[in-house]
């Protein structure tokens, strides 16, 4: 039996990746180890959204071929590497990385299994290149009987409901990585979505590149218009949230990465009348400044999101907008980062996240004039960063006192439905409360960015007499 070992790298979507690539594994009776010196085989799954990402996914990359050297290795182990890095750098990582026996990329997730059993059928010589199967152009999406082997805990899951990605940003690497945007079928999804339900599952994430063009892609054209027909007669992110919705049991549907250009009326009232729904939107809108927004091709304007902003709370009071800012974009000056900080200011992002750019090779703002120096893009970063932690500490001190549910995450702590796996803060709750299920607590503090709790009903004085008594 063939022993692998994977190493996961980058967000939730090349998770998944990894997920699949683990139950096809299991499908061919290969063994999955977690320990990388028992292994016949390690994969690096990559990332290469970045260049920190890049930069991470080598060094684990060259680890595992140091530690594969020490006496405590498998003899003769081999070293696959996989994902969005192996995909964008296909032609020239085999000769920069001939440690590597053979790279796969993102449409060879389900053929992990008989490549693996190629490596082995088929020796290197001592000068032979590593062997590629990384194809030209992703295409690959998912299917709910698709072998996957979750990777999360027990209570939660991602749900791949599309992949690619058809917007132009000029500072992004993704659709040359990652291929045309396409969707999956509701049928399809849904059918994913009891299967974890009936499993146990608590919270469905949703993720794509961009999860509000979902189904769009499979609209039809007007005869002579380049205008897309109503989404109401078509495929569409709404018609996915009511079906799930409908699926019975207690869990959350959680959106994750929505475009802000892609958002209607429809869908702030499908929220709203979804209870399944988590009050929560992750909607990254990189800037406010319309000379950034312009330069980055993100095809909004500072007006059109401050009237989304302003229609999504009024449609879905209570909710929670999680967001995130670049800092150092080329030709960014001062006053647009004094417009960003007075728009960060008004609005109060229950949660927000800041990079600094990141000069892409490939992409069109990796070659424009006017790129920032570091120190500035550092020093802007810290001034975003000091406004989010003063306007999250008043996020958190409003919300003293009220009441809300929470799905524990381990012994001590849980999330809200304002709290994204992995991403967003923690509600500090007793120890006592039961792993990968619901709780109703009520909130008695805050820190910078995490709640504290205790069961609803009960007051900090209260709880104390009854652990004492336990």
């Amino acid at each position: 039996m063939i022993t692998v070992s994977l190493i996961s790298l980058g967000c939730a979507k090349n998770l998944v990746d990894s997920e699949i690539m683990v139950g096809h594994l299991h499908q061919a009776g290969m063994q999955v180890v977690p320990e990388a010196d028992q292994a016949d085989v390690v994969i690096v799954n990559t990332c290469s959204f970045l260049d920190s990402s890049k930069q991470e996914s080598i060094s684990h990359i060259l680890d595992a071929h140091a530690q594969r050297g020490m006496r405590k290795r498998k003899r003769g182990q081999k070293l696959v590497v996989a994902g969005c890095m192996a995909q964008r750098f296909a032609k020239e990582l085999p000769g920069e990385l001939p440690e590597v026996d053979a790279f796969i990329g993102l449409d060879q997730v389900t053929r992990v299994a008989p490549i693996i059993e190629e490596i082995f059928a088929k020796e290197r010589g001592a000068k032979a290149p590593p062997a590629s199967f990384v194809t030209p152009r992703s295409t690959y999406i998912p299917d709910y009987d698709t072998p996957r082997f979750r990777l999360t805990p027990k209570h939660f899951a991602y749900m791949k409901i599309a992949e690619g990605c058809n917007h132009p940003c000029t500072f992004c690497i993704i659709p040359q990585i990652r291929g045309r945007h396409r969707s999956r079928t509701v049928a399809s999804v849904v059918a994913e979505a009891r299967a974890l339900v009936a499993e146990g599952v608590k919270e469905l994430n949703l993720i794509s590149q961009d999860t509000t063009f979902f189904g769009m892609d499979t609209w039809q054209e007007r005869p002579n218009s380049r205008t897309p027909v109503d989404s109401s007669r078509g495929t569409a992110l709404t018609t996915l949230l009511r079906e799930l919705n409908a699926i019975e049991g207690d869990f959350w549907i959680r959106l994750l990465y929505t475009h802000p250009a892609h958002w209607s009326d429809e869908l702030i009232r499908t929220i709203a009348e979804c209870p399944k729904v988590a009050r929560y939107v992750d909607m990254p809108l990189q800037h406010i400044s319309d000379r950034m927004l312009g330069a980055m091709q993100r095809e909004t304007s500072g007006a059109y999101i401050r009237d989304l902003i302003r229609r999504i709370r009024a449609g879905v009071p209570g909710i929670a907008l999680r967001t995130t800012f670049i800092v150092g974009f080329p030709g960014e000056t001062e006053a647009d980062v004094d417009e960003l900080c007075a728009f960060i200011r008004e609005v109060k992002f229950e949660r927000l996240g800041v990079f600094r750019y990141s000069q892409e090779e490939g992409t069109r703002a990796g070659k424009m004039a006017e790129q920032v120096p570091a120190a500035e893009k550092e020093r802007r970063w810290h001034r975003l960063m000091r406004l989010q932690q003063e306007i999250s500490a008043e996020v958190g001190r409003a919300a003293i006192g009220r009441e809300l549910t929470v799905l524990v995450e381990e012994p001590g702590v849980a999330r809200g439905e304002a709290d994204a796996p992995d991403i967003d803060g923690r509600v500090y709750v007793p120890r006592e409360l039961p792993l990968g299920e619901f709780a109703r607590v009520k909130i008695t503090g805050c820190h910078a960015y995490d709640l504290l709790a205790l069961p609803a009903g009960q007051e900090p004085a209260q709880y104390k007499v009854a652990k004492q008594a336990q």
